[in-house]
């Protein structure tokens, strides 16, 4: 095992880009793929990657748009379809046929639409705080299409003294604790001349402008044929309220629930907890 990351890149020509990637463990080792939430990157798993190097080769992407991987191009947009094209493309380069898959936040939505996408290449699907994508009840689908689409406003990029202050920054923002999101901040910053900025594309933060109906994605969770795991903060987080995730689950044909005390980014805040849970299931025959 080593705790130190190998970087990597990944060209993906089908959509004109390079993907940035962080790999612990032997190249030759079971592989298991993560992917990290939204304006987070590759490090989000830096503390729990080290822990799962001993038996897995473990890659964390940079989706399109975070950390070192390549923005869109200007008239390009994000969405979950990009993201789920991008890892698709990712596992091809790899040369990954049949692997494991870990996803957190918007990493597990993708994840979750990936293995119901491309069942034969998944062996097991496991999420943290996440069970597909953020659904639209309606009500405010005409008012999201008029933003999403209306000329952008540019907004001044914010420039930080020093690393420390961005971590603030992202913790004041979010309520979570520095140890948890350092190995994230540090890796999703720049330097330039007057100080740090973020790497991530501005466009990330952009309005969506459809998302899929409640109805959609229960229909997309019941096409997951891998066994599957979902790992919940306790107390829930607020928007992702646990009743919604259990009806979810309810549509998975092989998917087991576990909970532990803490935030959003338990994979940080409690790697060694985290580990011994996900390697319960990677491990455990069905």
């Amino acid at each position: 095992m080593t705790a130190t990351a190998e970087p990597l890149r990944i060209t993906l020509p089908g959509l004109g880009l390079d993907l940035a990637a962080l790999a612990w463990g032997d190249a030759h080792a079971p592989p298991l793929l993560a992917l990290h939430g939204w304006l987070d990157n590759a490090a989000s798993f830096a503390a729990l990657a080290p822990l799962l190097a001993v038996q897995y080769r473990v890659i964390a992407l940079d989706l399109p748009g975070h950390g070192h991987s390549a923005h869109l191009p200007t008239a390009a947009r994000y969405d979950l379809v990009l993201f789920v094209d991008a890892v698709h493309e990712a596992v091809s380069a790899l040369g990954l046929t049949r692997f494991d898959l870990l996803g957190h936040s918007l990493g597990g939505a993708v994840a979750s639409l990936y293995a119901a996408a491309f069942p034969a290449q998944v062996a097991r699907l496991a999420l943290i705080e996440a069970l597909g994508p953020v659904a639209d009840d309606g009500s405010a689908t005409l008012q999201r299409w008029r933003d999403a689409l209306a000329v952008p406003v540019a907004k001044p990029v914010r420039v930080f003294t020093d690393v420390e202050q961005a971590l603030a920054a992202r913790c004041r923002a979010t309520g979570q604790r520095p140890e948890a999101v350092r190995a994230i901040v540090e890796r999703g910053l720049r330097q330039q001349h007057d100080g740090w900025v973020w790497r991530s594309d501005a466009r990330l933060t952009a309005t969506t402008p459809l998302r899929m109906a409640e109805s959609q994605v229960h229909a997309l969770l019941a096409g997951i044929a891998a066994p599957a795991w979902l790992l919940l903060a306790e107390p829930e987080s607020p928007y992702l309220p646990h009743a919604l995730l259990r009806a979810r689950a309810a549509r998975v044909p092989q998917l087991r629930i576990d909970t532990l005390a803490g935030g959003h980014h338990l994979h940080g805040e409690q790697a060694a907890q985290v580990a011994a849970l996900l390697r319960a299931f990677l491990h455990r025959d069905d």
